[in-house]
């Protein structure tokens, strides 16, 4: 539009069923969207606010071995919880090999195809690889009765993880507890609440165990059920390690009383198991426990430790009751209430069979004129009262002359 004109707008009164009824549909619809979803269902009056949130964790259970490497042997919390505390998490080792009595000296490397050699021009003193156990020395040296391999210097003997053991060494992982101790804080409203709920007593406490149908608010998990529960079989699982999550949804309407806000428990497997891609599967790392013999040598064990990782993950969201979120989505819903003027006008004016007659009646065009000197000379011959009633009277109204200006309505 060119910035010399100017438009206002014009109320033109249809009297067509079908446009009405668009219209109607329209504004139904429009008041069924504010009223079930943004007020009902998004609860559009309230203010809302993200939860904050610490976890802590403590793991039970008791399990015990019996192997020709370690004998007969005790499992407790100590031994398979590593660390004894993480941040939002915890690791239960599940699997495990040992190399035992290592000490720093010299040794021949795992047989592979850059290791393995037949004379000393095979190894190169000082060479290290990404996958080598130590520093090789140069000598090409016998790894077993067959096979020469590039010594190196190393803790040795060198750790061997070809094979894993199956079953998983800790078997009885599965029925080993998990205590989640969760407090959680919504700063905007001032309210704190924990997932241990106030109607807990200590003896419930010591007995109870999740369950999603018949105990849904303890918070004392199985190992065994959470990996379960994720549609996973803990034996496998326990083979190579995997990450678990156990999520805690805190979604709480602050309207209602405070005993109506209570955790939510769900759980999944978040190093998706794809049987298509089978490199490097599951969860595991290395770590040592360092000894001092009485001849001053120190030696260690090496555990390359499988285990299950649970990452507790906490989100929520709290709504409460306020005017301004109420005001603003009243005003956003009758703004809406304009789409359907528009879609009608649409109809109207694009796609119906009158659309030309109906235009010609919602548009008006007005050409403005400027004044002459002939009517200057005709209003100064007219009284004030004479000139109101001539140009409030239609019938008798003077035409002034336009100079070859356009004067259609």
């Amino acid at each position: 539009m060119p910035t010399t004109h100017y438009d206002t707008p014009r109320i033109v009164l249809i009297r067509s069923r079908k446009v009405g009824l668009i219209n109607r549909a329209v504004q139904l619809a429009i008041l069924a969207y504010v009223i079930g979803w943004v007020f009902l269902w998004e609860k559009g009056y309230q203010e809302t606010d993200s939860v904050v949130s610490s976890v802590t964790t403590k793991v039970k259970g008791v399990t015990v071995t019996n192997t020709s490497t370690l004998g007969t042997r005790i499992w407790d919390v100590a031994d398979y919880v590593i660390p004894p505390q993480e941040k939002n998490a915890v690791f239960i080792m599940t699997n495990m090999i040992f190399t035992l009595n290592q000490s720093q000296g010299h040794c021949p490397e795992l047989p592979d195809d850059n290791t393995e050699c037949n004379n000393n021009s095979s190894c190169v003193p000082g060479y290290v690889s990404t996958h080598s156990n130590g520093i090789q020395t140069g000598a090409c040296i016998p790894y077993n009765s067959s096979i020469k391999t590039c010594e190196v210097f190393a803790w040795c003997p060198v750790e061997d993880d070809n094979h894993i053991p199956k079953p998983a060494f800790l078997q009885a992982a599965e029925n080993f507890t998990i205590l989640v101790k969760n407090n959680i804080w919504y700063p905007k409203f001032n309210f704190s609440k924990r997932n241990i709920l106030p109607t807990f007593s200590s003896t419930y406490l010591k007995n109870c165990i999740y369950d999603a149908q018949t105990d849904p608010f303890c918070p004392i998990f199985r190992l065994g059920k959470i990996v379960e529960a994720a549609g996973q079989n803990f034996q496998e699982m326990a083979v190579e390690g995997g990450v678990m999550g156990l999520q805690i949804n805190w979604d709480c309407n602050l309207d209602r009383a405070a005993s109506h806000c209570v955790p939510r428990y769900s759980f999944r497997r978040l190093d998706n198991k794809d049987s298509a891609n089978t490199v490097s599967p599951g969860y595991n790392f290395r770590f040592a426990k360092y000894y001092k013999e009485s001849s001053g040598i120190e030696t260690r064990t090496l555990i390359k430790a499988y285990g299950i990782r649970l990452d507790i993950i906490v989100f929520g969201k709290a709504g409460k009751f306020d005017v301004i979120p109420t005001m603003i989505n009243i005003g956003s819903g009758l703004a809406l209430f304009g789409v359907a003027t528009v879609l009608c006008d649409i109809v109207v004016l694009y796609c119906m069979k009158k659309r030309y007659y109906y235009r010609e009646k919602k548009y008006k065009y007005v050409e403005d004129y400027e004044l002459t000197p002939d009517l200057l000379l005709l209003l100064h011959q007219l009284d004030v009262k004479g000139c109101c009633e001539c140009y409030c009277n239609p019938a008798v109204r003077p035409t002034p002359p336009l100079e070859g200006r356009g004067n259609r309505i």
